[in-house]
């Protein structure tokens, strides 16, 4: 059987240290997610995907640039956003960026793509009301047009025509990256069956079990499709839950504030949606939730809550040793 690929997932919240109220300044915080992903190739991660967001305590708006800064310190790790906001996005210059981080990186370059359900960034990329999913559609297909052929003719109702463009450079894989589709709804779902992409569940803090069905309703359509799945993940050989409980309460406030500002049930989120303990019982538990939705891809959130990047990066590399050889 093979073993799941494992990604680090980096969205990159940048918020105090619960535990001594110090924030690091933005340029360190970025640095800091390069190097992360650094240790995840020397620790066996098969790949790192960044997020994009805008106008919010998550700082990275331009993941392509922190790949590429990944891409030159790497030889194995494959480079992913995770997510590029299509909808908000011209294709044309995201097929443009996502080649040239192939062509940097020798062919190791990927998407996910996502609508994005954010009104503020709607809002600040001219997004109207009720047009969303229309427009990620269009621009999804275009996308894909753009990165397979030379020579692309393109008359659609979101972006301007297109007359045999063809966009430079060319992608080094054949007959291009991956492109996931970034979706728990069926409707995407059936969008990326149909167009056979691979799938990505959403990163949340609610219990991924909610997809299933969603699931199987896509292996349905796509028999021979991949799924992943995010998980916000830490791993300790002792203490772990009370070391990661001031963290994971500090992003839980931030990640998901219709929660309020009542005190945060950690230790039922870490019974449900997030993943922590000692190296068996985290291997345990993925190996479970994979099975559980018949996922081949998990990607590993560490980083979360003002984190110090040294213990951040000890869990990386405790996860690599101890964790990824136990799971199936």
């Amino acid at each position: 059987m093979a073993r799941m690929d494992v990604y680090l997932l980096i969205l990159g919240d940048h918020l105090p240290n619960p535990c001594t109220g110090q924030e690091v300044p933005q340029a360190d915080r970025l640095r800091a997610m390069v190097e992360q992903a650094v240790v995840a190739e020397e620790a066996g991660f098969a790949g790192v995907a960044i997020g994009e967001h805008h106008f919010t305590r998550y700082i990275v708006s331009a993941p392509e640039l922190l790949l590429a800064a990944v891409a030159a310190r790497t030889s194995t790790l494959r480079l992913s956003t995770g997510v590029t906001l299509l909808a908000h996005r011209d294709p044309v210059l995201v097929a443009e960026a996502l080649a040239t981080l192939d062509v940097l990186s020798d062919g190791r370059a990927e998407l996910i793509v996502a609508r994005g359900v954010d009104q503020q960034t709607d809002a600040a990329f001219g997004v109207q009301p009720g047009e969303l999913r229309a427009r990620f559609e269009e621009h999804l297909r275009l996308l894909l047009k753009l990165l397979e052929e030379p020579g692309v003719s393109w008359d659609g109702k979101f972006r301007g025509p297109l007359s045999e463009v063809t966009t430079t450079p060319r992608p080094v894989q054949t007959p291009r990256p991956t492109v996931w589709i970034g979706s728990g709804s069926a409707v995407s779902a059936d969008l990326g069956a149909e167009l056979e992409m691979p799938l990505m569940l959403p990163s949340t803090l609610r219990d991924p079990s909610i997809y299933r069905e969603v699931v199987e309703r896509y292996r349905e359509r796509f028999p021979g499709g991949r799924v992943g799945v995010p998980s916000h993940v830490f791993v300790a050989n002792e203490d772990a839950r009370e070391r990661w409980r001031p963290h994971l309460a500090e992003y839980a406030r931030f990640a998901d504030p219709w929660r309020g500002d009542g005190d945060i049930d950690v230790d039922a989120i870490m019974d449900g949606a997030a993943v922590c303990g000692t190296p068996d019982e985290v291997a345990r538990r993925l190996n479970a939730l994979a099975e559980h939705l018949s996922i081949d891809t998990h990607l590993v959130m560490v980083d979360i809550g003002g984190m110090p990047h040294e213990s951040v990066v000890e869990t990386i590399r405790l996860f690599g040793a101890e964790v990824l050889p136990k799971l199936v």
